[in-house]
């Protein structure tokens, strides 16, 4: 069981914490995060980037010139792939790039992925974060004391004024234990978890 130190919002350390080895110590499967980040990213991409073939391009029913005689090469439409304006060879259509993974693999995936951040030294807990008031300058403040620049910070339920105090800092967002992600945790430097949030993860995923 890994145990890590707790700090406070001005960067002093106040305690200690136990992760679970269940959550934040399994062993790193790089194929089913290599797999979860790839997935994360198809199911983004819309698909809907299109080209018209040649049966697609309007004009060109009429043959330009006769076969032979002319010195020119033999044409038989001026929409085909050579003409300007015609039709694109192997043209792109909509289509749907998404593809599904199972719910043990992402969990998986995600443990991995968590796993991977205690054994580097880049998960910070912090003991709370809470905000009377919505001011973008105490979070960088918070950063600053922590040592951190580029960050993912999960926060808890009813925390809207942290959230949208980190919203405009460069490098660093906000997430739930509900949202967090392969992609984000492996994409930020830093990954800072309140002991709130801990106990939520554990409590989902253990």
């Amino acid at each position: 069981m890994a145990n890590v130190a707790v700090y406070n919002i001005e960067g002093k350390e106040v305690g200690t914490i136990d992760l679970s080895d269940a959550v934040f110590g399994v062993e790193v499967n790089e194929h089913l995060v290599h797999m979860a980040v790839v997935n994360q990213l198809a199911n983004k991409r819309q698909g809907t980037q299109k080209a018209k073939t040649r049966s697609e391009v309007s004009g060109g029913g009429r043959k330009p010139w006769r076969q032979k005689g002319t010195g020119h090469a033999r044409q038989g439409s001026t929409r085909s792939p050579q003409w300007t304006g015609g039709g694109v060879v192997f043209a792109p259509v909509p289509r749907d790039y998404s593809f599904k993974m199972n719910r043990k693999e992402k969990r998986a995936a995600l443990k991995s992925a968590l796993s991977s951040k205690v054994a580097e030294n880049k998960l910070i807990v912090v003991d709370e974060i809470k905000f009377d008031e919505i001011k973008t300058k105490n979070f960088a403040n918070i950063l600053k004391n922590l040592n951190v620049s580029k960050a993912l910070v999960v926060l808890g339920e009813d925390n809207k004024n942290a959230e949208i105090s980190a919203r405009n800092i460069a490098g660093v967002k906000t997430a739930r234990t509900n949202t967090i992600n392969v992609y984000d945790i492996l994409k930020y430097n830093t990954l800072i978890l309140t002991k709130e949030t801990v106990a939520n993860i554990e409590e989902v995923y253990a």
